[in-house]
């Protein structure tokens, strides 16, 4: 152990001999694991809140539509379908169907592109509507086809300069189409984050959320539907609410063994976009890990010269006892530290940058730091360095007294 100890204190003797030859030699190690750090710290980061605000926007929801075998029998979902999905399974909150389309809309501020969903009662919860003032629509207005509207703040303002609105009308045009709908509630959206937006930006278009049987005014059928949107409560597994919701539409549609209906799961599709966030994340960590071997590549070098140049000293040491084994040890100690000074200095530069690249506005997330990887980043470093030091160490022990001391 105290043989140990000598190795090291020499090396940290030579390294401080060459302070500037050593620091030039970290220099492609500590980019390298800088750069690993902080790629999968902001990656792992990213993932975490993108998943969280996806989940903040279609957790616990469902899609269930008429495929293509449906579609030729002509197989759709009416009221009733919805009604007996909302009572007979397990953990379903409720159920709306969609029909959106697009036209124009006036007021005092001139003509404004149009987008109206007509939805069901659960299609507050769809699209995430917090009311403000007055009330989303209920079941009263869908049976009866009322002709009301919601909007959001941020477009009553922009219709009329101001969000006490309750009351007023609102001219809807779709497809030549022109009816008039009351505003009975101004919503705003919940927080979901930066990533994740629905909002038009500075495009002139509001939109407006009716009772779906009010869509008849524009000339739909809303008797039936091929797109059914069903949510969830938290304890419901969304895969299995999905296959009973199928089940009992193929059930009470008489397929006899054929599938008329087939699923969008949400989770499924946030699963997809993790595993491709997985793969970018990881290919931009290895092309950055390629800089820890040229690192590696030049603490070799650099032990290469630092042989050259000690070959007297090796000679001396080796004429006066000095084991093969010795020698070796020392030239190794020589570039693992090396390369942990290195890795420690990258480790606290990826954490630091990691956290300045997660604090700029446009993101605004907390970076994924995994003791996991620094504890990986740290063993590699230290690997890096002794790998790359075997051949200049070899080289070293395996010079001959006689000829070192020839050579100088």
């Amino acid at each position: 152990m105290a043989q140990l100890a000598e190795y090291l204190k020499m090396a940290l003797q030579n390294i401080r001999a060459n302070k500037g030859r050593s620091l030039l030699t970290m220099l492609g190690i500590i980019i390298g694991i800088s750069s690993v750090i902080t790629i999968m710290s902001v990656g792992s980061g990213f993932q975490g809140e993108m998943n969280r605000q996806l989940n903040s926007i279609a957790g616990g929801q469902i899609c269930i539509y008429s495929n293509e075998e449906g579609i030729k029998r002509e197989e759709y979902m009416n009221a009733e379908d919805f009604a007996a999905i909302e009572q007979e399974i397990p953990g379903v909150t409720g159920t709306s169907p969609v029909f959106s389309d697009t036209g124009t809309t006036q007021s005092s501020k001139g003509q404004f592109d149009l987008s109206v969903t007509g939805g069901g009662t659960a299609q507050q919860e769809i699209s995430k509507w917090k009311v403000l003032s007055g009330r989303y629509f209920n079941q009263s207005d869908i049976d009866t086809g009322n002709k009301v509207c919601v909007i959001s703040k941020k477009d009553a303002i922009s219709l009329f300069g101001t969000d006490d609105v309750l009351g007023m009308s609102l001219e809807f045009s779709l497809y030549q189409n022109t009816s008039d709908f009351t505003i009975i509630g101004i919503v705003e959206q919940e927080n979901m984050g930066n990533m994740v937006s629905m909002d038009y930006g500075d495009v002139k278009r509001i939109s407006a959320d009716i009772p779906y049987t009010a869509m008849e005014n524009f000339g739909y059928d809303t008797s039936e539907t091929s797109y059914l949107y069903i949510t969830t409560d938290g304890s419901a597994d969304t895969g299995d609410v999905a296959n009973k919701a199928i089940a009992l539409l193929n059930q009470r549609h008489y397929s006899q063994g054929k599938t008329y209906f087939d699923m969008e799961d949400f989770n499924d599709q946030m699963q997809q976009i993790n595993s491709m966030l997985n793969m970018i994340t990881g290919f931009i960590a290895l092309v950055a890990g390629i800089s820890l071997l040229v690192g590696g590549i030049g603490v070799m070098n650099i032990m290469l010269v630092s042989v050259t140049e000690r070959t007297r000293e090796i000679g001396i040491r080796k004429s006066l006892g000095a084991r093969t084994s010795s020698v070796m040890v020392q030239f190794l100690a020589e570039s693992a530290i090396i390369a942990c000074i290195g890795g420690v200095i990258g480790i606290i530069i990826g954490v630091l940058l990691a956290y300045a690249v997660c604090s700029i506005p446009t993101l605004g997330f907390a970076p994924g730091i995994k003791v996991s990887t620094i504890l990986i980043a740290t063993l590699f470093s230290s690997g890096i360095g002794i790998l790359f030091g075997v051949y200049p160490a070899r080289k070293a022990a395996r010079l001959s007294p006689i000829e070192a001391l020839r050579r100088n």
